[in-house]
């Protein structure tokens, strides 16, 4: 990925490959200092010059990365069994314009924090804070980084097309279509986000893990509800994202972080638990009707 490039994809926020640095609002753990303090003492130098300066750490390197070259076959080719699939479900997907689950699927193109992680709020029974839960908001925010990356040397090595460019369509983001057009489909970050974001949360609190997994898939269906991407991209995000959540297990700043996530999860109980009427109407949204 050319940093000219990425600096380009950074203009647009709801674009995939804002994927990358929109947890640079996550407080750094550092102890006495207000969450704005310390946000802006976990500005650090970048982990590679091919990514722009300042961007903020995950917890893994460049190299410690699942590859995703290496783990993914090629996306279907065009006439296979497996593309005519990819087309199945892109109409079996589409909704109409201003319908329940076409706004639902808007609103998870947004990877900003909070709201991207407010995502799973309802599933999870707790919405992500930077005050109140921030070993929660941190541990999200930086695995954020490394599933992200974990799926650029696919992207950037297939540059596959998005469907609403092979089918002349539209998407449930105008604004960010023209940076879409240049962003390899394959596989998806959006996808590799909600399910990784799914597989620690569900880790956090097992009890919830039923409902926590269903909102990861669909947070990843959205994204053929969006007509931004194909079947077999979502699919392949997730397995991305698997393959980078049991690497991160193997890193201790990872492993502490999830432990105090956890430890404040239990401290706060249900404080932080959403509204029911915004549960209701989440629900609603993301009924394929």
């Amino acid at each position: 990925m050319s940093k000219g490039r990425h600096l380009v994809l950074l203009s647009a926020l709801g674009a995939a490959a804002v994927i990358v640095t929109a947890a640079a609002q996550v407080p750094g753990p550092v102890s006495g200092q207000e969450p704005a303090e310390s946000a802006a003492a976990a500005a650090v130098p970048s982990i590679s010059t091919k990514l722009p300066p300042g961007m903020p750490k995950g917890y893994l390197q460049l190299a410690q990365l699942p590859d995703s070259l290496a783990l993914l076959p090629p996306p279907p080719a065009a006439g296979s069994a497996a593309f005519a699939r990819d087309e199945e479900v892109s109409k079996a997907m589409a909704r109409p314009v201003g319908s329940p689950r076409f706004v639902q699927a808007t609103s998870d193109a947004d990877l900003k924090p909070p709201h991207s992680f407010g995502a799973f709020a309802c599933a999870a029974g707790v919405t992500p804070d930077a005050k109140r839960t921030p070993a929660l908001y941190r541990v999200l925010g930086k695995a954020m980084i490394d599933i992200g990356l974990s799926t650029y040397k696919a992207k950037d090595h297939y540059r596959r097309v998005r469907p609403f460019v092979a089918h002349g369509d539209s998407t449930c983001s105008p604004q960010d279509e023209a940076v879409l057009r240049t962003d390899g489909s394959y596989p998806s970050g959006h996808s590799a986000l909600g399910w990784g974001w799914a597989l620690i949360l569900a880790e956090l609190v097992p009890d919830r893990a039923d409902a926590v997994l269903r909102r990861g898939r669909d947070f990843g269906d959205s994204r053929l509800v969006c007509n931004v991407h194909w079947a077999s991209d979502v699919d392949a995000g997730r397995l991305m994202a698997s393959a980078t959540v049991a690497r991160l297990h193997g890193d201790s700043a990872f492993r502490a972080d999830l432990d105090a996530a956890r430890a404040e999860l239990a401290k706060i109980g249900a404080s932080q638990a959403p509204t029911e009427p915004a549960c209701r109407k989440e629900a609603t949204g993301l009924l394929l009707q």
